[in-house]
């Protein structure tokens, strides 16, 4: 366990009482996770009932907003005849292909210009300038340097998730207890060590803010960089869809949108609880 963990782990108020939503014995503690999961679902579901309901009733016009058993009937016949599944596929694998580069660029820069005075110097202003300038602004340069193959859409969602990753896991770096490092130090630690023991996990709670907010970005990117330029994908499907006047196709992909966004969203925020199960905010006690 790293200085950071146990920091966290022998926190005031530990040995208190736990609170009838966490029974061992499971009744409510059952019943309160239960509750706490579908929740968050309520809302979503009442709008799409309420959505058919008017539907049915006439009051959304079909050419406007398709019924949901329309926008899913249309989504089992691509199904079927396996259109669907052709173009998530695509779509799933350009998103995470550039969410991997552009992630990977901006951990390594958040954390070089977080443990170093020198590389913030002469990076961070550079960077900064480049973060305010709209990268979706820059399709049209992107196209003229890419065409309108695979490179310009995963240059396009690695930039846009870059920064995102790159600011928060700086913030971390920076924000680490100066006195566990300190510690770190009077017990020896190699720098290696003190980096893995001690300032990784600290920064660990805002790299994973960053890669959250990233997801959104790397999802809106891409459907701006697929509707534009693409041969394959949601974006294309959607668009094709567009030409034909199926209207039930373009709110079946905005859907899919939606639900792959909060897919992505709902397994970091497992990896996130996995990873941080020592930090306050995230331990949940053994029943």
């Amino acid at each position: 366990m790293s200085l950071v963990e146990r920091s966290a782990w022998f926190r005031p108020g530990r040995g208190q009482a736990r609170s009838p939503s966490r029974d061992p014995a499971g009744g409510r503690s059952g019943l309160a996770r239960l509750e706490t999961r579908l929740a968050g679902w309520v809302l979503p579901v009442l709008l799409v009932a309420s959505w058919e309901v008017l539907s049915r009733w006439g009051y959304i016009a079909p050419n406007v907003l398709p019924a949901p058993s329309a926008v899913a009937l249309a989504g089992w016949q691509a199904l079927k005849s396996g259109e669907l599944v052709h173009h998530m596929s695509v779509s799933t694998a350009r998103a995470l292909a550039g969410l991997l580069v552009g992630g990977v660029i901006g951990l390594v820069f958040g954390i070089a210009n977080g443990l170093s005075s020198l590389s913030h110097r002469y990076t961070d202003t550079t960077l900064q300038m480049v973060r305010n300038v709209p990268h979706l602004a820059l399709i049209p340069l992107v196209i003229l340097w890419f065409g309108i193959d695979e490179e310009a859409k995963l240059f396009l969602v690695a930039l846009g998730v870059f920064f995102p990753i790159y600011i928060n896991t700086l913030h971390g770096v920076r924000t680490v207890d100066p006195q566990l490092i300190e510690m770190g130090r009077v017990y020896g630690m190699t720098p290696l060590t003190l980096f893995r023991k001690v300032i990784l996990p600290g920064a660990l709670p805002s790299i994973f803010v960053g890669l959250r907010f990233a997801l959104g970005i790397m999802w809106l990117t891409l459907i701006v960089a697929e509707t534009i330029a693409a041969s394959a994908g949601l974006g294309y499907m959607a668009m094709q869809a567009r030409e034909f006047l199926l209207v039930d196709v373009v709110v079946l992909a905005i859907l899919i949108y939606a639900l792959l966004g909060k897919l992505a969203d709902v397994l970091t925020a497992a990896l996130e609880h996995r990873c941080l199960q020592w930090h306050p905010a995230f331990h949940t006690p053994k029943s």
